[in-house]
């Protein structure tokens, strides 16, 4: 039985990332500790007491884009094809490329933690008013409806976007590696203003900053992609991932952009 994640080593980047901004984030410290203490770093027991115990086989504890890959290539119909994989986070990647071939998957280049497209997106979720992990659909939704007019300050203060699609995040402008925040202060003087507040009414500033950091994404990952295509020289490329799910729709449902 395969499980999607190696908790121990998700559990090193959680202390790694805490003991670098201590004591900043002691407080998200102090609220995630007793969730791994418990259940997440007991994944075997908690499985067993899960299947009431009639699974006496061995657990398989896969890395998270591995398992992403494989999630994308082996129902393919192709005997051979470029894998990309774009998420939050797993363990340290937050993005992977490689090959897959038959049987055969081999990841060959990550990005990794915090410089994460799909943990850029979440930053967004959480100032339109949306609930992370969740409501990154509503944000997509509303892409269509607005002008990308922040998608330049994006481009120019939050990230530095390479040709091949890897980018490193200003994390000064972000809160989640220390605390219970998506983003800081000094993201409200880019975005005129401070987050809105969850149920409140929805502006054209909102609509707007959907459609920025949508056409932000899209930009990323058409890059990734195109270098991907060009590394491997394979004919197909699959793709998985919530980053490889953030397709903008047209409000007249013609179809998506990716």
């Amino acid at each position: 039985m395969a499980f999607y994640e190696k908790p121990l080593v998700k559990f090193e980047r959680l202390l790694e990332t805490y003991g670098g901004y201590a004591p900043r984030g002691f407080r998200s410290f102090l609220m995630s500790m007793p969730l791994w203490l418990r259940p997440k770093l007991h994944l075997p027991r908690e499985m067993d007491r899960g299947l009431g115990g009639a699974y006496h086989g061995r657990y398989v504890f896969t890395d998270h884009h591995e398992s992403h890959a494989a999630s994308a290539f082996f129902p393919s119909p192709f005997e051979e094809a470029a894998i990309l994989t774009v998420d939050g986070v797993g363990e340290w990647t937050t993005a992977s490329f490689g090959v897959g071939r038959e049987n055969k998957i081999e990841l060959t280049h990550e990005l990794r933690f915090p410089h994460s497209l799909g943990l850029l997106y979440s930053a967004f979720t959480y100032f339109t008013g949306f609930k992370v992990n969740s409501g990154e659909y509503k944000l997509m939704g509303l892409s269509p409806y607005g002008q990308p007019r922040f998608k330049d300050v994006i481009l120019e203060r939050l990230i530095d976007l390479k040709d091949d699609g890897s980018f490193r995040m200003d994390m000064s402008y972000f809160n989640y590696c220390e605390g219970l925040t998506m983003t800081g202060p000094k993201v409200n003087d880019l975005l005129e203003g401070p987050p809105r507040r969850p149920e409140s009414a929805l502006t054209e500033r909102e609509i707007d900053i959907a459609a920025s950091i949508q056409a932000v994404t899209e930009e990323i990952v058409l890059r990734m992609a195109r270098h991907v295509s060009r590394t491997t020289g394979m004919r197909h490329l699959v793709l998985a991932g919530g980053g490889a799910q953030l397709c903008r729709q047209r409000p007249s449902c013609e179809g998506g952009d990716l």
